[in-house]
């Protein structure tokens, strides 16, 4: 398995409505790898994709031309253009966490190294690869190492996580302006019951009150959904929910989506089936007055940190919830699963199994979604050169 250093979780929420073909597929119709990593080109992505009309854009943490990684843009057919490539100077490393693209075609994501002082960076792309570090965390209290992407309002400023650092060393939510004005919203760590460690990134509601996960830390040690609400002179955290690593599963590296009701959904990597030998879950959070309802939707096979690590793609026209897991299938190396509702049930269909070769292995990938349907995920290894590869399934 990969150290906390290493462990993507995006924080970038695709919540999709789309006008699809009716009806659940049953087996995925096609896969194909529309592009293998080869090293200058990056290798290793950490991540998943954003994607406009006909584009798709992404980081990988790793090659490039200093060997810090790149973000990238590709035609939804795979021919890859290298964006930027990072570890030259102070421009960040590492980049772990999705891009998330703004006005003009803007992107903006995070590194979880390098900097001024080797501790991450928040950094804006142009459409032609000009890079702007908005902000260099100093790795004390205003947080360090940030391992998902960002969430963006309408003024442009971004909101995001650092796994690490923060006035308990235990982690933030931090907001960074359209001109590089850090603030930190909240430190980790305040309590016994305050979560950890949170590696994937937060999301909106309307309201404007901000929603994520801890990896680590709540009630039981297992991770905590959280929300913070904007008040002065800080924001105010209530934990939604602690997970007990029993049939509720446990460690949520993944972020949270709304639906159109406003319930929240979310993946718990571990845990699950009765303790820790489950694969991870998949859960609602229903608003009820001032509390939140938790059910787990389903609980997904495999063994240890083998789930979802990556935040859920929601398709409101269909009502489907659609993401990868890492190493669950009968090959051990990960699949692409659906899961649809009908009525108060959700039914599960694996729309893919990797087999740990040439097609992929290991995808730690959000999932993003065309006018066609088709789904483009990326893996971490695998792939011809063993390096990754972006992949597509037409359901």
């Amino acid at each position: 398995m990969k150290s906390k250093s290493s462990i993507p979780i995006v924080l970038l929420v695709y919540v999709v409505t789309l006008v699809l073909a009716a009806g659940s597929p049953a087996h995925a119709q096609s896969f194909g790898v529309i592009h293998n990593f080869a090293g200058t080109d990056g290798s290793g992505p950490l991540s998943g994709l954003a994607i406009n009309s006909k584009e798709l854009y992404g980081t990988a943490s790793g090659g490039g031309q200093y060997g810090g990684g790149v973000a990238f843009k590709s035609t939804l057919t795979g021919t890859l253009t290298v964006l930027h490539s990072f570890g030259n100077g102070t421009d960040g490393s590492s980049p772990e966490g999705s891009l998330i693209i703004g006005k003009g075609g803007y992107l903006y994501g995070t590194t979880f190294s390098g900097g001024t002082a080797n501790s991450g960076t928040v950094f804006k792309l142009s459409s032609k690869g000009v890079e702007t570090v908005l902000y260099n965390f100093a790795g004390g209290a205003d947080g360090a190492n940030p391992i998902a992407g960002l969430a963006i309002d309408k003024n442009e400023n971004l909101y995001g996580t650092t796994s690490s650092g923060g006035a308990f060393n235990e982690g933030t939510v931090f907001e960074v302006s359209s001109t590089g004005v850090h603030t930190v919203l909240y430190s980790f760590g305040t309590g016994a019951n305050d979560g950890s460690d949170p590696v994937a990134g937060v999301t909106f509601d309307t309201a404007g009150n901000l929603y994520g996960t801890t990896a680590t830390g709540g009630a039981y040690g297992n991770g905590s959904v959280f929300e913070l609400s904007p008040s002065s002179p800080a924001w105010t955290e209530t934990i939604l929910y602690s997970f007990e690593m029993q049939d509720d599963g446990g460690t949520p590296y993944a972020g949270l989506i709304f639906d159109h009701a406003g319930n929240l959904y979310g993946a718990a990597t571990d845990g699950g089936a009765g303790g820790s030998n489950g694969g991870g879950t998949v859960f609602e959070l229903t608003p009820s007055g001032d509390n939140w309802n938790f059910q787990v939707l389903y609980g997904l096979t495999g063994w240890g940190i083998s789930g979802t690590f990556r935040d859920l793609l929601y398709d409101a026209h269909n009502d489907t919830i659609y993401a990868t897991t890492h190493c669950d299938g009968s090959n051990d190396a990960g699949t692409v699963y659906e899961l649809v509702r009908s009525g108060e049930t959700w039914s599960y269909t694996q729309l893919y199994t990797f087999t740990g070769g040439t097609d992929g292995l290991y995808s730690f990938s959000n999932l993003v979604i065309d006018t066609n349907g088709n789904l483009y995920g990326t893996t971490n290894q695998g792939g011809a050169n063993q390096l990754g590869v972006i992949f597509k399934v037409t359901p």
